[in-house]
């Protein structure tokens, strides 16, 4: 009875901590907005540019022209994000997570205003030094969210809260895919309007966290405040039974007064972190290489081949699809773990790839994306062939069914595992000293990722069509194995549980493998002659690989 009395308590969700991470959240929420707005008016927004070119210079910019500076202000939000996420360790360790999420504001109001003023001032150039500007908020967003929500969390709930994030940033895309629609404000006058609304959620956020309390680690363990922390500690538990809290942060505390400040390189220098800043890395990369932006560009098309009339409409059915499938991750990470989530995703979006690229490779015109190609690009030798084939039209009807089912499918698994984990996974496998760093790595990773796919799909894409599909594929395969045996189960374990882990695992070198307290030896991979770090629940029941 007193250990169901214990469990209900750490499980405990109080209003005071439901508003903190909620708003919190409105950072990522923002950050999924900025995703999805720029789609919707990109006619316009183009029509603007060669517009704003002839008022000046009196000559029209061509369309190739106007597709490269269009290019560049869609791939600038990710630049930006590279920068954004780099600073996100800086900024924490001066001013604390809340003071840090208060002053990021200020470049969502500056951006916001850029983009929103720019067709009143007749500069496309606004639009493109907004993006940049919006691209670093969100850059240290993606940090500053997880991170602040993952240490006022308690370690029963803390994956569930993990996903918050994910779930901020979908729900942000639907509302932009929403209010894109051209009765809305995807209209030719309002489109500006739909890009600068990102002051609104600021003004709101910044209001809201000056009623938030400051992380309760950062207090105790970077500030040495511990009765202030004991104060937020009691308020977002809602009991008085913390000690177990405090005496946990007070041994990290302890370990971290103990080592020098963990920077950047640090993080690969030191055998202590290398392990886990490899597996945030890759785990942050298979967010971006897993496809997940390829199979969205494609989707209209699938839709379309499907008999959808409307396909504006069914992207946003996607995005609902990808709001329900977060909500879904969000009740199973605790229950389920994350590496079981990760590995179920990227399987589930290894099938769905297959059955896509079939899929598209039947009933896909080749010669399509070369004749929307404005910048005269070659044409491939794939375009000579026919799909006289499938030209019945129940035939093709079919295949095109399966591949918007694939696709919803993928979107789904995406949204179980790889979506919402990757974004919080540094956060645990970090003690409090390596954790702003680790974020910044994590983060700039995704991002950089992000930036690659950007700038390198659409030469993909015409030179292998829906063929394209098969890099992901691999891809996806080989970061299912290397989930498979490299990343451990965090799911109830404290921080410093976590970290002592990798520590020992460091510390006794590849001569004989390390112990975990309850554990027995761990295994050696059998892909790399490099010890792997198990972990083991409360119960002594084994969480890696074997389990």
């Amino acid at each position: 009875m007193e250990k169901m009395e214990d469990g209900s308590k750490r499980k405990r969700m109080t209003c005071h901590l439901l508003f903190c991470v909620c708003t919190a959240a409105i950072g990522s929420l923002q950050f999924g907005y900025h995703i999805g707005v720029i789609n919707a008016p990109y006619k316009k927004v183009q029509a603007f540019f060669k517009n704003a070119s002839l008022e000046r210079s009196g000559k029209a910019m061509d369309d190739c022209t106007v597709t490269v500076l269009w290019s560049f202000a869609v791939s600038i939000f990710s630049a930006g994000g590279m920068i954004g996420a780099l600073c996100v360790g800086a900024l924490v360790n001066k001013f604390g997570r809340r003071k840090s999420m208060i002053l990021c504001n200020i470049l969502a109001l500056i951006g916001g205003a850029l983009m929103g003023l720019s067709s009143a001032c007749r500069s496309y150039e606004m639009v493109i030094l907004g993006r940049l500007v919006i691209g670093v908020f969100c850059g240290l967003f993606s940090g500053l969210t997880p991170m602040y929500v993952g240490e006022m969390a308690p370690t029963a709930l803390r994956g569930a809260f993990g996903t918050l994030h994910q779930l901020g940033v979908v729900i942000g895309i639907l509302i932009a895919q929403i209010l894109g629609l051209e009765v809305l404000l995807g209209s030719q006058s309002l489109w500006p309007l739909l890009l600068g609304l990102t002051v609104v959620p600021s003004i709101l956020q910044t209001v809201m966290l000056l009623f938030c309390s400051e992380s309760p680690r950062y207090l105790l363990i970077n500030l040495q405040k511990e009765d202030e922390a004991r104060r937020v500690l009691v308020r977002v538990r809602g009991h008085k039974d913390i000690e177990d809290d405090i005496q946990e942060m007070k041994d990290e505390a302890m370990k971290v007064a103990m080592e020098k400040k963990v920077s950047i390189p640090e993080l690969f220098r030191n055998p202590i972190y290398r392990q886990p800043i490899i597996i945030a890395i890759l785990m942050n990369l298979s967010q971006q290489f897993s496809g997940i932006n390829a199979v969205m560009f494609y989707s209209t098309e699938i839709f379309i081949n499907a008999g959808v009339t409307e396909p504006i409409y069914a992207t946003i059915g996607t995005g609902v699809v990808n709001t329900v499938f977060t909500v879904v991750s969000l009740f199973l990470v605790e229950r389920a773990g994350r590496r079981t989530l990760q590995m179920f995703g990227l399987g589930g979006m290894a099938i769905c790839t297959l059955i896509v690229t079939i899929a598209l490779g039947l009933v896909m015109d080749p010669c399509a994306q070369q004749a929307e190609n404005p910048c005269g690009g070659p044409v491939v030798s794939a375009c000579n062939r026919t799909i006289e084939a499938l030209s019945e039209g129940s035939k093709t009807s079919v295949i095109s069914y399966v591949a918007v089912v694939a696709v919803l499918g993928f979107v789904a698994s995406f949204e179980i595992g790889p979506g919402p984990i990757p974004w919080f996974i540094a956060t645990e496998l970090f003690a409090q000293g390596a954790r702003p760093a680790a974020v910044a790595v994590g983060g700039c990773s995704n991002w950089t990722a992000a930036f690659l796919v950007g700038q390198c799909f659409p030469l993909l894409m015409n030179l292998c069509g829906p063929y394209v599909f098969i890099i992901f594929l691999v891809l996806l395969v080989f970061f299912f194995f290397f989930t498979y045996f490299r990343v451990p189960e965090t799911k109830g374990r404290t921080f410093e549980d976590i970290a002592s882990g990798f520590a020992k695992a460091a510390s006794s070198g590849h001569a004989q493998p390390p112990h975990l307290e309850g554990g027995v030896s761990l295994p050696v991979s059998p892909s790399e002659k490099m010890q792997m770090v198990e972990f083991f629940g409360p119960d002594g029941a084994k969480s890696g690989p074997n389990a």
